[in-house]
């Protein structure tokens, strides 16, 4: 659904909208048992994905700098000590959930 209504988003202040998200990085690092692979099956997008989006917003880091400051050390590093192989399960759940990401 597609309207003009403004986003009451766009009125949350910047130091708050910062300070949460801040939080969420925050609460992620913690939760390591919550898998990339889950949140995308679940939610559309993980912790790459808000690096992605960091870089989007202008962050003047790259890729790799962008991801440790989501995963709170390297992504090698997370990969190998924090991220389980993933189930033909997982894949699917996450191939229809990002399906779902696509706006026409």
């Amino acid at each position: 659904m597609v309207t003009n209504a403004p986003d009451p988003l766009d009125r949350l202040p910047d130091d708050v909208a910062a300070a949460a998200f801040r939080r969420l990085v925050r609460h992620l690092q913690h939760r390591h048992d919550a898998q990339n692979i889950d949140l995308m099956g679940l939610a559309g997008f993980c912790r790459n994905c808000l690096a992605d989006w960091i870089i989007d917003a202008g962050y003047e880091g790259d890729k790799a700098q962008a991801r440790e400051l989501v995963h709170g050390m390297p992504q090698d590093e997370w990969k190998a000590t924090r991220q389980s192989p993933a189930t033909p399960e997982q894949l699917e759940r996450m191939e229809a959930s990002i399906a779902k990401n696509r706006v026409e």
